[in-house]
């Protein structure tokens, strides 16, 4: 899994085969999980949360929230250069 970021003892990653899907992130607490939190990117440069399976504090989340949404241009970046794409398929 690529890790993205780590912040507040989360780790922000993609899922290496879930490349069809429109670009998101998963978080979860020490490592990547089965269970984790799924977040939408936005073409807006915001962010949606899918799920919070890894049921994330609201406060926390929201924190991970702002960072998902300020890093928007490096989480595409790091999208396009892992799954080798051209364009990215946004959530909305």
């Amino acid at each position: 899994m690529p890790s993205i970021l780590e912040i507040l003892g989360y780790k922000i990653y993609f899922w290496s085969n879930e490349h069809q899907e429109p670009i998101h992130v998963h978080i979860s607490k020490g490592g990547p999980r089965a269970n984790s939190t799924k977040v939408w990117i936005t073409k807006a440069g915001g962010c949606v949360v899918a799920n919070n399976n890894s049921k994330i504090p609201k406060n926390e989340l929201n924190d991970l929230l702002r960072v998902i949404s300020s890093h928007h241009f490096i989480i595409c970046n790091r999208w396009k250069e892992y799954f080798s794409l051209d364009t990215i398929k946004f959530y909305c």
